[in-house]
């Protein structure tokens, strides 16, 4: 453990022990988990052993989170300036970025060199694919901040899911419309997750390359191709997967397909759950008020927290987009999801269980009291919404 400590001016000393330390290697370590799966298998030719991850994620991740509970554990406002330069913990970020690479890389060969039923060869691929989505989050810890170096790594990552425009429209597009009706990655009350898969994504991907258009208006088009940082994201995921073709063989094509659907998938499971129904209000000025920790989603279970970055304290991140993993800090008070992440993907999977729990724990929420008004709705789902809530609100 390391103690932090710092005077203040009224001669008073404030320490912090951060205690989870060295459990933040959980993050760099997790995106190995395939090579679990691929052992196990090599030792007992058993196939269904490739799947592990997959029970790793859906069952005993959940599990994990409710036996261990939740982290309230918060760094002091006057340390995060120490945390912050401390060195150690961005370096397990600038470790974790090959690692995408490398797992990637391993289960393709796997899949390729094995003689696979055509069970586990999709799930194989599955199974990279929800990988990959751990790159994306990597890609979103290390492309908030502004060093040349974190930005390199951040594309290193989101090479393996092809989703290196991520930065763009996150940086730029998704925290700007955040909670609001005009932001693709921010869910809808009453909207399921597969009707939002078909916002989020190409949604994403148009605005990245919307932002980078718009940047680059007044260049000619070989400075804007030279310059364009969406391309050059697209350039470096198509080479490593054009690669992965090339060396492992054609059927390498059906198993990236997989892959890359699935890496989306990720993103688009953490993205529906994080903003769900919350609002930002319209100003008479016609714009809509700044980002405050109400509009998003927390999640402060301790497990998924140490594997993902933190990034389920996501009000403080989106109120400070810029500070580190390390020093993102909990408020009981802000809206709660009712377990980690990998449960809550579980709910969402499931819409009619999903509305089930959420609806009423968004409709009781403080700032929104019952009145649909105050919510981020699917306009189709109004009425619906309107009629099943009357009596109880």
């Amino acid at each position: 453990m390391k103690v932090f400590k710092q005077k203040l001016a009224d001669g008073r000393v404030i320490t912090y022990e951060d205690t989870k330390r060295y459990f933040w290697m959980l993050s760099v370590l997790y995106p190995l988990q395939p090579f679990a799966g691929i052992g196990l298998h090599h030792l007992t030719s058993n196939q269904i052993w490739l799947l592990l991850p997959l029970f790793l994620a859906y069952v005993i991740n959940p599990l994990f989170d409710h036996l261990i509970g939740k982290d309230n554990n918060n760094p002091p406002i006057e340390i995060i300036p120490q945390l912050e330069k401390d060195n150690f913990y961005r370096l397990l970020t600038f470790l974790v970025a090959p690692f995408h690479i490398i797992a990637l890389l391993v289960t393709a060969w796997w899949a390729s060199s094995q003689n696979l039923e055509w069970w586990s060869f999709i799930g194989l691929a599955i199974v990279a694919g929800l990988n990959s989505g751990l790159a994306i989050n990597t890609g979103h810890e290390l492309g908030h901040k502004t060093s040349f170096t974190e930005r390199v790594f951040s594309q290193i990552a989101l090479a393996a899911p092809v989703f290196g425009h991520f930065p763009i429209d996150h940086n730029r597009g998704h925290h700007s419309y955040v909670a609001t009706p005009d932001d693709c990655s921010s869910a809808r009350m009453g909207e399921n997750i597969y009707k939002f898969a078909f916002r989020d994504i190409p949604g994403s991907y148009k605005r990245a390359w919307a932002i980078e258009n718009k940047r680059l208006k007044d260049q000619n088009i070989l400075k804007k191709i030279q310059h364009h940082r969406a391309i050059h994201a697209l350039l470096i995921g198509l080479i490593l997967q054009i690669s992965i073709v090339l060396y492992f063989g054609l059927q390498m094509l059906l198993f990236l397909i997989i892959h890359n659907l699935f890496a989306w998938w990720q993103l688009t499971s953490a993205n529906y759950i994080e903003h769900y129904g919350l609002l930002r209000k319209l100003k008479d000025n016609g714009r809509f008020e700044p980002c405050k920790p109400h509009h998003s989603w927390n999640s402060n279970h301790t497990f998924s927290n140490l594997v993902l970055f933190h990034l389920e304290r996501h009000s403080d991140h989106h109120v400070h987009p810029k500070k580190q993993y390390q020093c993102l800090r909990h408020d009981p008070n802000q809206p709660a999801l009712p377990t980690g992440y990998f449960g809550c993907f579980l709910l969402a999977y499931l819409p009619w269980l999903w509305f089930k729990v959420m609806d009423k724990r968004l409709l009781n929420l403080p700032h929104i009291a019952g009145d649909l008004s105050n919510t981020n709705i699917d306009p189709s789902k109004y009425n619906e919404l309107r009629r099943r809530y009357k009596n109880q609100y």
